[in-house]
């Protein structure tokens, strides 16, 4: 039995038990006054994003590629350092593909992880995805983490915020969370999604919660997976803050799902040359009651007309490779600040 089963994925009493002890530990953290703290880290295109609660506990969501001299472990590691976090309570692998869980050798040289966690085994029939979850399983082991496979409704025991699964290997939830459940117009006149069998599909979706501010990583779920969620009805409500899909891909991000959960701020973890593509672009940026869009990178094929100023812009077009990253510092009344670290701009969003 998987202990860290949700009230949406389960009715043991353990599962009931750890939620409650969540909640109570959020409270805490509430009254403490303290901030929790995301940074968006540059992985070229890739994905590695470190969450750190106000308890000080930590959520790293991808490493990054391999290689490039161990070029992504040295990002997370120096975000980590800035952030006060010597070990990684957790790292979640959305799934299988390289620029996700590639870099996961190279990071376990640098800084201990608690626990892994991930959607289960690998579902896509290609080479190089079996040789990257071999890789992964291989350094799980030698590193003595421990490895955890989690379902929909489930939820990450990190005090401080609740963090539930959405989706995982292919499933998603079927009960509306709170403030969910509203029929979606949005999803009128919307033209069915193909059929995805890679390991997109099997992302493995968070909504994390800090009493009054959300925020939503889906990794690079595609868009039938996205419209599951969200069509006919949106069970998950509205965000505060939206990590574009599959680093925004035309082939994620449908307006059905971007509009209905209404993001007042949006962050593009795209690379020069991978995400940012125009269409997607152009649904975020429209998508109603979106304050600001902020990018990791300029996007070449999105050319001036699709891409932010570059006051938004961590890394801005014919720059240095200097891996800038964005950070966000959330408060309990859903207020949040955006921190663009290459020219230290800051921008807060009051609830």
């Amino acid at each position: 039995m998987n202990f860290w089963g949700g009230l949406g994925g389960g009715n043991s009493v353990r599962a009931v038990a750890l939620a409650v002890c969540v909640m109570l530990l959020s409270l805490v953290a509430f009254g403490a006054g303290k901030s929790l703290q995301i940074y968006f880290i540059d992985t070229e295109g890739g994905q590695a994003t470190l969450v750190v609660s106000p308890s000080g506990q930590s959520i790293l969501i991808d490493t990054g590629w391999p290689g490039f001299d161990s070029r992504d472990a040295d990002r997370i590691a120096a975000a980590a350092k800035d952030a006060g976090v010597s070990e990684l309570n957790f790292v979640v692998i959305t799934h299988f593909h390289r620029d996700h869980v590639g870099g996961v050798p190279q990071l376990l040289s640098k800084i201990k992880v608690g626990t892994f966690i991930d959607h289960g085994q690998n579902r896509e029939d290609s080479d190089v995805t079996r040789e990257d979850y071999a890789a992964y399983e291989k350094a799980i082991a030698a590193s003595g983490s421990k490895r955890e496979s989690l379902k929909p409704g489930d939820i990450i025991p990190i005090s401080g915020i609740r963090a539930q699964v959405l989706a995982a290997d292919g499933e998603h939830i079927t009960a509306a969370l709170p403030g969910g459940g509203d029929e979606n117009p949005f999803c009128v006149g919307q033209p069915d999604a193909p059929v995805d069998t890679s390991e997109n599909a099997r992302s493995l979706g968070t909504l994390f919660t800090y009493g009054k501010f959300r925020f939503i990583d889906l990794g690079d779920l595609t868009k039938q997976k996205e419209m599951q969620l969200v069509c006919p009805k949106n069970l998950v409500g509205t965000v505060d803050l939206y990590l574009t899909t599959h680093h925004g891909l035309n082939q994620s991000n449908s307006p059905a799902i971007v509009d209905a959960l209404h993001p007042r701020v949006a962050i593009m973890n795209n690379g020069a040359n991978k995400g940012g593509s125009p269409e997607a672009w152009q649904t975020v940026h429209d998508s109603p009651g979106l304050l600001d869009l902020w990018q990791l990178h300029y996007s070449i094929e999105g050319e001036k007309q699709h891409n932010e100023p570059d006051s938004f812009i961590a890394n801005p077009e014919g720059m240095p490779d200097a891996g800038h990253y964005i950070k966000v510092t959330a408060e309990a009344d859903g207020t949040f600040t955006v921190l663009n670290s290459r020219t230290g701009q800051t921008k807060t969003y009051k609830k």
